[in-house]
C-alpha cells in the first residue's frame, strides 16, 4: 500500500509519481488541490514526517507572503489554518509507504521509502539524471 499527496502541475510531483510506478507499484493517488487532507490527517502526517508546520509550508506560487505566513509570532494551528484555507500552501509531493512517510523533496528523496528502490538511471523532467 502506497499513497501519494500529488500535484500533477508539479514537476517534482510528477518525477515522484514515475519513480513509484518505475518501482513496480501503482500508488493511491490523491490529488490535494482537489481532495485535502483534514485537519486530523494534515497534522497525523507532520507528525509522521518529523516535520514542523513551517517545514510543510510551500511559499512559491503560493499565498504565502500575502497571508504573512513569515511571521514567526504565528502559532502552528494557525499555519494549519492557513493551509487548510489554501490548499496549495501543503508543500508536495508526500508519500506514503509501510517504511515511513516523507516529503519528496528532492524526488529522489521517495527512495529511502520504497520497497523496491532499485529502479535503475531515472531522468527527471529537468534532464537531471538519478542513478540510485
Amino acid at each position: 500500500m502506497m499513497t501519494i499527496y500529488h500535484n500533477p502541475a508539479c514537476g517534482t510531483s510528477r518525477n515522484v509519481l514515475a519513480m513509484i510506478r518505475q518501482s513496480g507499484v501503482e500508488p493511491e493517488v490523491i490529488l490535494y488541490l482537489e481532495t485535502p487532507p483534514s485537519r486530523e490527517r494534515l497534522i497525523e502526517l507532520i507528525a509522521e514526517m518529523g516535520l514542523s508546520v513551517r517545514d510543510l509550508l510551500r511559499r512559491k506560487g503560493t499565498p504565502f507572503d500575502e497571508l504573512g505566513l513569515d511571521d514567526p509570532s504565528l502559532a502552528d494551528a494557525e499555519l494549519i489554518d492557513a493551509m487548510m484555507a489554501h490548499p496549495i500552501l501543503i508543500n508536495r509531493p508526500i508519500v506514503i509507504t509501510n517504511k515511513g512517510t516523507k516529503l519528496c523533496r528532492p524526488s529522489e528523496t521517495v527512495l529511502e521509502i520504497l520497497e523496491n528502490p532499485d529502479i535503475g538511471t531515472f531522468t527527471k523532467e529537468d534532464g537531471e539524471v538519478v542513478i540510485p
